[in-house]
């Protein structure tokens, strides 16, 4: 069986080791001041525990969670040692799961391996923030604000655009299908059905992007869902669907029939604008 760590007296203990790392028991949760492992309740500290982001993976998948949100979240600071034996007795499980585990957090380049050296955590401008993951721990974590705002100035710069070349792609079965999701949003408003009406939009979202002719913008249609799940959506309830939201969706669906790419774009400017899960939707030029 995993679990988090047993004692103290590890290789990894110290400032920034597995030893301090108060697991959160869900996405946004307030970090405790007592050790998961040290908690009363026994259960508290198990990797085992489901989150969001674990979304029912095995120990495999749980590991990479635990030790990605220690990462991300500073725990594990820049350079640190990760010995895969002392990670494998802490949270008792396998070699086996230890060495999957740690090759996935490679491909995210939160950890390095080399020979003679070992496997280190690497600093933040290693990682592959577009990855989904990342994105999702990051947004749970001390640099949620950070994250948030990245997002939404991502969105501002990449969605107008894809807008525009969506219109030169008149496929009436797209064109059907972001109608639909139009209705079913407007029907889950009429409801009070916020989680319906923010799977509805992140559908609409997605496909918008991957309909515009263009396949770089195609790859980052899933940043997009990360997005609007991150920055409100499923995780706090659409914040008010409106009237004056659902009429951009509508009118970014009619400027695609026509071919109005201009319009299209505008459209999606003014949605972007009072978008309920853009937290900063109208990114204003930083000072330097």
């Amino acid at each position: 069986m995993m679990t988090a760590a047993r004692s103290a007296d590890s290789g990894l203990a110290g400032p920034g080791g597995l030893d301090r790392y108060p697991y959160a028991e869900a996405p946004g949760a307030e970090r405790v001041g007592t050790p998961a492992w040290e908690s009363a309740d026994p259960e508290l500290g198990r990797v085992g525990r489901r989150t969001a982001g674990s979304r029912g993976r095995g120990l495999h998948g749980q590991l990479v969670q635990q030790l990605g949100q220690m990462i991300v979240s500073g725990d594990l600071g820049a350079d640190r040692p990760l010995v895969p034996e002392e990670i494998g007795q802490r949270f008792e499980v396998s070699r086996t799961v230890v060495r999957e585990s740690l090759r996935v957090l490679e491909a995210k380049g939160l950890v390095s391996a080399r020979p003679n050296v070992g496997t280190r955590v690497r600093p933040v401008c290693d990682w592959n923030l577009l990855d989904p993951d990342i994105i999702e721990w990051r947004a749970f974590g001390p640099q949620r604000d950070d994250q948030r705002r990245e997002l939404s100035e991502l969105r501002w710069t990449i969605e107008p655009l894809a807008a525009r070349l969506a219109a030169g792609h008149g496929r009436d079965e797209v064109q059907q299908r972001l109608g639909d999701m139009v209705e079913i949003m407007g029907h889950a408003m009429g409801q009070g059905d916020s989680l319906t009406f923010a799977r509805a939009d992140a559908e609409f979202h997605s496909m918008l992007i991957q309909v515009a002719g263009n396949r770089m913008l195609e790859h980052l249609s899933g940043i997009v869902s990360a997005a609007l799940q991150v920055s409100g959506g499923p995780v706090i309830g659409c914040d008010r669907p409106n009237e004056t939201s659902l009429g951009h969706h509508a009118r970014i669906v009619e400027a695609l029939a026509t071919g109005d790419g201009a319009a299209a774009e505008a459209a999606m400017r003014q949605l972007l604008t009072i978008h309920p899960e853009v937290e900063r939707v109208v990114p204003s030029p930083r000072e330097h």
